[in-house]
């Protein structure tokens, strides 16, 4: 323990007189022990914002989505069998409460001398009530008399109503949708940013009826979402839809389903799979950062050996052991990647910070978790390369022979 100790004193006396060339070999440590810390607490916040998204249509939902027929899903052929009538059949069963479809497009939008272009999101009445985050600022969300007679009735998104009308009353008034003329029934709240593509707040919402026949002229939807009365059995329901509509689409072998019924579980198994496999990726790229800052230790402790082999000389002739030697310089290496980790973690957990409040700077709801994992992570690889990469030059350093070193001015 006193020569340990005594290695200590020595590295610290080192590193110390030779502060600059210490701090630039601290620095490559510092870069990617951040870049470590950052990309958990990254991939930490995505993943609480994904599960937060889904958690949104609340936790007794089951949704029914197009798939492109057999194995290869990532054919880009169009899927068109999901139809209006199938939610219909599904409503039936005694587990589903209600069901809203919902289909996208992309329109231009005008009212008096403000136009933009915008997605047009056809949803079923029910919508309001199965989608827990959709809360009306003002009037009332569409009927289903509305959806079945094609109504031209809209609900804007609280953005898009402060764009086309600022502080004045939008109810009742009316606006181009493409050509067709549509009257202003409902205004939602503010949702904020979130993990879709979409930005809801700058969506005008129509009865699905009236975007397929009035406007895509198409009769199907892009997915269905089920809310259920008892959510214990969710999946015996997920399984029943599955059943249905692979006799309804006439369909005998499941790898060829036209559809994906998925559970609230199951989505978010499979959102939590990839975003983990994102966050390890990145984090596989950042260590290839923390390497080369260790091959910079490694070059720095060469040219330490090479500057202090007198001082090698005299220890070894006053009978210093070569574990002695070796412990020296590893501790040397050990504390320059120490020092690293220290100020890299606080680094990268600023920069972290910072990234969540810019986030939130954008109505994006992305909440700052303090990195633990990356900490240890990033502790376990920074001490590892110290040793990795010390290792080396002290071995080299207590293989001097004691007498010649003593020459070597």
């Amino acid at each position: 323990m006193d020569r340990f100790f005594i290695a200590c004193q020595l590295a610290w006396r080192s590193l110390r007189l030779n502060i600059l060339r210490t701090s630039l070999t601290v620095l490559g440590v510092v870069i990617g022990v951040a870049a470590i810390i950052i990309v958990f607490a990254a991939g930490d916040g995505i993943s609480r914002l994904v599960a937060g998204e889904v958690e949104s249509y609340g936790t007794n939902v089951v949704q029914t989505e197009v798939k492109t027929p057999g194995k290869n899903s990532a054919s880009s052929a169009e899927v068109t069998s999901l139809k209006l009538a199938d939610m219909e059949a599904i409503d039936k069963l005694d587990n589903v409460e209600q069901s809203y479809a919902a289909s996208l497009g992309q329109q231009k939008i005008t009212y008096a001398a403000e136009s933009k272009k915008v997605f047009i999101f056809g949803v079923s009445a029910p919508y309001a009530q199965i989608d827990t985050k959709t809360k009306l600022a003002a009037g009332s969300f569409f009927s289903q008399e509305d959806d079945r007679g094609q109504a031209t009735v809209a609900v804007l998104g609280a953005g898009l109503k402060e764009y086309l009308f600022g502080d004045q009353e939008s109810l009742g008034k009316f606006i181009k949708i493409g050509s067709k003329k549509f009257q202003v029934v409902g205004v939602l709240e503010e949702q904020g940013g979130g993990a879709s593509f979409i930005d809801f707040d700058n969506v005008v919402y129509i009865p699905i009826q009236t975007l397929h026949k009035r406007i895509l002229g198409i009769d199907y939807a892009m997915y269905f979402m089920h809310q259920l009365r008892d959510v214990n059995r969710a999946e015996e329901t997920a399984d029943e839809i599955r059943i249905l509509l692979r006799d309804r689409h006439e369909i005998s072998d499941p790898e060829k389903d036209d559809f994906r019924v998925s559970t609230m579980a199951e989505m978010l198994d499979t959102l939590g799979t990839v975003t983990g496999a994102v966050t390890y990726l990145l984090l596989a790229i950042v260590l290839i950062s923390l390497l080369v800052g260790g091959v910079g230790i490694m070059n720095i402790m060469y040219v330490t050996v090479t500057e202090r082999t007198p001082e090698i000389g005299l220890r070894k002739a006053m009978g210093a052991t070569r574990q002695d030697v070796v412990w020296q310089f590893l501790v040397e290496s050990l504390l320059i990647t120490f020092w690293g980790w220290l100020l890299g973690v606080l680094l990268g957990t600023l920069a972290a910070f910072a990234l969540s409040l810019a986030a939130q700077a954008f109505n994006v709801n992305w909440q700052f978790n303090f990195p633990w994992q990356g900490i240890g992570v990033s502790l376990l690889f920074s001490l590892l390369c110290g040793f990795l990469f010390g290792y080396r030059p002290a071995k080299q350093a207590s293989r001097l022979d004691p007498v010649a070193a003593l020459r070597v001015e």
